[in-house]
């Protein structure tokens, strides 16, 4: 199909158009709904698919999504589209996701226009079920009508179950939507069926929560209290934190499981930021111009933590000061970290790569060792 592709930054996505015909073909809805004599069955979600699992448990238990208020929303939208003539009748675009990685082949003409290849598997709507689902009905009423919309859609592809969920709950975080409540804990409600995915999300919690831990209120949770700067996504501390856990998952399980070893994780990234923000100083740590408290140096700072946990297993007492010496280096790296210049400095293809870079950097003046899979 013809799309163009739109570069954000180091994210990548696509925008195409569908006749609404084709494009109902390609979607799955994972809720019900209802039309006047007719309703759309919703699709069987499997379990291992974390996106529509909590997408379907989001819309079974917030208010927004009850079935007497879907069934009246469709009802408007459709009655909109039957009186929808000079204007557009989908004027907004659907969100669409699949975690295929599709091809794209791009045009000779610097427009970023190309050829995009389709899922095998149907959409996932991230944005945009009930505006489909009035579409639907309108079809089965007046399909001469119908023929004619071509509905526009932004496609995301061959990204996490993690990023899905995040742009849902960022797209549907107001309060007509989604309530706050549902927002609290954006990762216990994603993966509440892997115990190791709920590790790394009380782990979160607490580095948000807890009173000595140097991310308090930094972390932005959609819909979390404080007005501070945030200084890293939820899902982002989340993604970095599973990774460390997911590997030392085996030995978790045999040290105690979470009610041991979730403090024991906590203190151990608490205490190592604590260290990160001795040897780092003021002048530097939090402080606008520098990357040291952005996204990208937090996530590779949880790397090199976990690198040196795994060198220096050794008691709590005294562990702040054992790894500030060990950090030391780091002092004289804060000019490294100025806004200016730092993507030159930290050159990388994109961010994935640029966290890993600063992660061997930050590590290598150290003198820690980084583990296999970084």
């Amino acid at each position: 199909m013809h799309a163009t592709q739109i570069r954000q930054k180091d994210g990548i996505f696509y925008f195409a158009a569908y006749k609404a015909k084709d494009l109902l073909a390609k979607v799955r809805f994972i809720s019900r709904f209802y039309g006047e004599g007719e309703q759309i069955a919703a699709a069987r979600i499997s379990q291992d698919d974390d996106v529509a699992q909590f997408i379907s448990k989001i819309e079974r238990t917030d208010g927004a999504f009850q079935r007497g208020l879907s069934r009246a929303k469709v009802r408007q939208l459709t009655n909109f589209y039957e009186t929808a003539v000079s204007q557009p009748a989908i004027p907004g675009t659907v969100l669409l996701y699949t975690s295929e990685k599709l091809n794209f082949r791009i045009n000779g003409d610097g427009a970023g226009s190309g050829h995009l290849t389709e899922p095998n598997a149907r959409f996932l709507i991230i944005d945009g079920q009930h505006r489909l689902a009035a579409l639907h009905f309108y079809m089965q009423e007046r399909p001469q009508d119908a023929a004619t919309i071509s509905v526009p859609c932004i496609i995301f592809d061959g990204r996490s179950e993690d990023f899905a969920a995040e742009m849902f709950v960022i797209i549907n975080s107001t309060p007509t939507r989604i309530n706050k409540s549902h927002l609290i804990d954006l990762y216990e409600q994603v993966s509440w069926a892997a115990p190791d995915r709920k590790f790394a999300a009380r782990l979160v919690q607490k580095l948000y929560s807890e009173g000595d831990s140097p991310l308090r209120y930094r972390i932005n949770r959609l819909g979390g209290r404080s007005q501070r700067d945030k200084w890293v996504l939820q899902a982002e501390l989340f993604n970095e934190l599973h990774r460390w856990v997911r590997g030392k998952w085996r030995s978790i399980q045999l040290a105690g499981g979470s009610s041991k070893e979730v403090p024991r994780y906590y203190g151990l990234v608490r205490d190592f930021l604590k260290s990160a923000k001795d040897v780092f100083g003021d002048a530097v740590w939090g402080k606008d111009g520098y990357m040291v408290t952005r996204p990208v140096t937090i996530k590779a700072m949880i790397r090199v933590c976990a690198d040196l946990a795994r060198e220096d297993d050794g008691p709590e007492a005294g562990r702040v000061a054992r790894w500030s010496e060990r950090l030391k280096p780091w002092a004289e790296m804060g000019k490294m970290f100025r806004d200016e210049g730092f993507y030159e400095r930290f050159p990388a293809k994109g961010e994935v790569e640029r966290v890993a870079r600063v992660h061997r950097d930050l590590a290598k003046a150290a003198g820690i060792e980084v583990g296999k899979k970084s």
